[in-house]
């Protein structure tokens, strides 16, 4: 149905130009080398579907704060872990718990790691994958991916008030932010794009959703790059900016919304971009709409 209104309704010459430039970036840097220091560089360290799936979710939730702080955070937690993190998750219990006791990585404790992974033990339990889980809550009907997520968040914050009588603490609540709040759910967003996504960067793992429904993984550098590509003029990362910034993308790419966002986030990460016109500027990609600003 996208493909076909996409027919009627062709992208606007402003968006061609833009389309062109996103499919350079797209050649230019969506590529297995080019991954690292993204932290999806730890979901190809392990070869098995399961620990890729477990890493990648614990990858995606830790992807927070100075990228050298999320490499060494999560080389941290995968080395306390072991050789097959779904094992680890598995028999997940007390003893394990207290190998994770002094971790930290910013405002995400060992506990809040436990709490979590305690929860994803319950999943493996009962449906043997996280993709299981996930699905559902996942119909072919939705409009996007954000009504599983919020189903998916709200059962697993749900079964440990269930377990433990208690709400969950502030710091499990931040690692499965669903879509109640309104914040843009970068992180979760990100985890599904890797799963659902299947190309020399994305690993594809999961075969079920449609990677039309998936939503952009917004943060501020993010927001800032589309902004300066004219696709949004919200100030506030949001939920809300990250589905008009998806709509915006399904215009230029219908059937995959989230197709450039490896490639347009390097423009931030490898070129450090902040906004400001500095010397350089003039060889970025994106410097023709920059300068019109």
């Amino acid at each position: 149905m996208s493909e076909r209104i996409a027919q009627i309704n062709p992208p606007s010459l402003k968006l061609r130009r833009i389309k062109r430039i996103l499919d350079g970036l797209y050649r230019r840097y969506n590529r297995r080398n080019l991954i690292k220091p993204d932290p999806l560089q730890f979901v190809y360290r392990y070869s098995s579907r399961q620990d890729r799936e477990i890493v990648a979710f614990l990858a995606a939730a830790l992807a927070y704060g100075r990228v050298q702080q999320i490499e060494k955070s999560l080389t941290d937690l995968l080395g306390r872990m072991g050789d097959c993190p779904f094992e680890f998750v598995r028999d997940f219990g007390e003893h394990r718990r207290e190998k994770l006791g002094n971790f930290k990585h910013r405002f995400t404790t060992g506990e809040d790691i436990s709490d979590l992974l305690e929860l994803l033990r319950g999943v493996l339990a009962e449906n043997g994958s996280i993709e299981k889980c996930f699905l559902l809550g996942y119909s072919k009907t939705d409009e996007s991916v954000l009504s599983a997520l919020s189903k998916f968040c709200d059962g697993l914050l749900g079964t440990y008030a269930k377990t433990h009588r208690r709400q969950a603490s502030r710091g499990l609540k931040y690692l499965l932010a669903g879509t109640a709040n309104g914040g843009a759910c970068k992180r979760l967003n990100l985890f599904l794009r890797w799963m659902v996504r299947n190309d020399d960067v994305d690993t594809g793992l999961w075969r079920r959703i449609d990677k039309a429904k998936l939503i952009v993984p917004v943060d501020v550098h993010m927001s800032r790059l589309c902004r300066i590509l004219g696709l949004h003029s919200l100030k506030t990362v949001s939920l809300a900016m990250a589905v008009k910034i998806t709509e915006a993308f399904k215009e230029i790419e219908p059937a995959d919304p989230v197709k450039y966002d490896f490639a347009l986030s390097r423009i931030g990460i490898v070129k450090n971009c902040t906004g400001r016109h500095r010397s350089g500027c003039e060889f970025c990609e994106l410097f023709e709409f920059c300068n019109k600003r």
